[in-house]
């Protein structure tokens, strides 16, 4: 059978006092693989997807049929199997990676010949913020803006030269959750020393001043020190961690999974005690993606030939 299969990457953001701007592309991947068909139809088969509606109004179909009504556009029917190495809920971009499949489903499908400014534009206002779906969608460290316009900017990273270490608990919080205990607003005094504290995380980042990076990492004022709270086992986490080598730990996303810089090539050593310490959590070594979405199809796929 002709296919079209989509590769979208999971993702982690903020790191700390990046609030809501900065994201970095890991190598855990949301694909689906879809086949011309009579009628749309979903199949799953990851246990970390959510239950298939009743209706087969799926998520990521949704999104699809978002965009291309924007362009009068209607989709083909096709069946689509999703495959997914990215937990629900637990601050790895689940949501973004399956926004950014929905849009790069309806460009394919659709033959919308979206540019790279176009996605982003969709995915950011469907997601509400850029960080994670412009990570998924370009691969690497990316910081990323709201403009005037009311379009977005996006600079990427690709040169990192560091591991991540994730702490993935059994637990979920949803982002909504995890909102909904910040302040309404900050003091001028605190705005200023949260976005000065960003500016040097990123500074540190791309001259590859590691230490340096995760020591700003950890003086986030915007959203840890309330979020923190909902995670256990955050603090001590973020000290053993540290005391293994790690240059620094923060929450990933919204949460509840913990992330840590750790020196290139250390990550299996840190990695090894910290499993026989907190067994409660599925700790593993991640890469930085530096491909972002990749779209590979069959030449003779009818939808994208007619």
């Amino acid at each position: 059978m002709n296919k079209l299969v989509i590769q979208v990457p999971a993702s982690t953001a903020n790191l700390g006092p990046g609030f809501d701007s900065v994201g970095i592309s890991l190598n855990r991947f949301l694909t689906l693989k879809v086949y011309e068909h009579h009628e749309w139809k979903f199949e799953q088969i990851s246990t970390l997807l959510p239950p298939l509606p009743d209706n087969d109004d799926h998520f990521i179909l949704q999104i699809a049929k978002q965009v291309a009504d924007h362009y009068h556009k209607s989709l083909p029917p096709c069946r689509v199997v999703v495959d997914s190495e990215i937990p629900l809920a637990r601050g790895l971009g689940s949501s973004a990676s399956a926004v950014v499949a929905g849009i790069e489903l309806a460009n394919q499908v659709g033959q919308l010949s979206l540019t790279d400014q176009e996605k982003l534009y969709f995915a950011s206002n469907i997601e509400g913020h850029p960080d994670n779906v412009a990570a998924s969608l370009f691969g690497g460290l990316i910081i990323a803006t709201k403009n005037k316009e009311n379009g977005f900017e996006v600079v990427p990273f690709y040169d990192l030269m560091v591991d991540f270490l994730v702490f993935i608990p059994n637990i979920e919080l949803k982002t909504d959750d995890a909102r909904k205990v910040l302040p309404s607003s900050y003091s001028r005094q605190d705005a200023v020393r949260g976005s000065a504290t960003s500016n040097v995380l990123i500074a540190a980042l791309l001259c590859g001043q590691y230490e340096l990076a995760g020591k700003m990492m950890e003086q986030d004022i915007f959203h840890e020190p309330y979020r923190s709270e909902l995670i256990p086992h955050f603090h001590e986490v973020r000290e053993a961690a540290k005391t293994l080598g790690a240059f620094g730990t923060v929450i990933s996303g919204a949460g509840p999974t913990i992330i840590s810089l750790v020196p290139y090539g250390d990550g299996e050593r840190i990695a090894k005690h910290l499993r026989a310490i907190y067994p409660q959590f599925q700790i593993e070594i991640l890469k930085m993606n530096r491909n972002g979405v990749v779209v590979e199809y069959d030449a003779s796929y009818k939808a994208l030939k007619s």
